[in-house]
């Protein structure tokens, strides 16, 4: 029996545009370091998007981070997408990757994928006095994820 799910490289504009179309709650992210499609049956069904992470205290050059998880409903398809993103990072010389979810989500398909919480992260407005900024993202508490080691 073939296996079910499948992996493969996707162009950033191509997984941008599925996020665009199968997002619950973001936009795509500016850029990507690098970007996986989930295929079921040979049909799209799934990517994730790798970057640099957001926060300066994790931009060391050795860690990335999983800024976008999209799927359209596949069962198994986002933890399949979080392992294939953890070994294709390990496998490109960076040492951690992580995530974040809202600390209301489950995260059922992180710990399928075998990532662990790690930190919890206070919400809060990007919006500064200094730089004044529109919060387009929540600004509700937020659990940092990695891969179990």
């Amino acid at each position: 029996m073939a296996r079910r799910l499948s992996h493969g490289r996707i162009e950033f504009a191509d997984a941008a545009a599925f996020v665009s179309e199968h997002h619950r709650h973001h936009t795509p992210p500016q850029g990507h370091l690098f970007s996986i499609a989930a295929y079921e049956l040979g049909r799209l069904c799934g990517v994730v998007i790798v970057g640099r992470p957001v926060a300066r205290h994790r931009q060391d050059g050795l860690t990335c981070e999983v800024t976008r998880l999209c799927t359209d409903g596949t069962k198994d398809a986002c933890s399949f997408l979080y392992g294939c993103a953890a070994r294709a990072a390990l496998a490109l010389g960076y040492r951690r990757i992580g995530t974040y979810t809202l600390a209301a989500e489950s995260g059922a398909s992180l710990r399928g994928a075998g990532w662990r919480v790690v930190a919890q992260v206070a919400g809060r407005s990007w919006d500064t006095p200094s730089r004044r900024r529109t919060d387009k993202h929540s600004t509700d508490d937020k659990l940092l994820w990695e891969p179990a080691a």
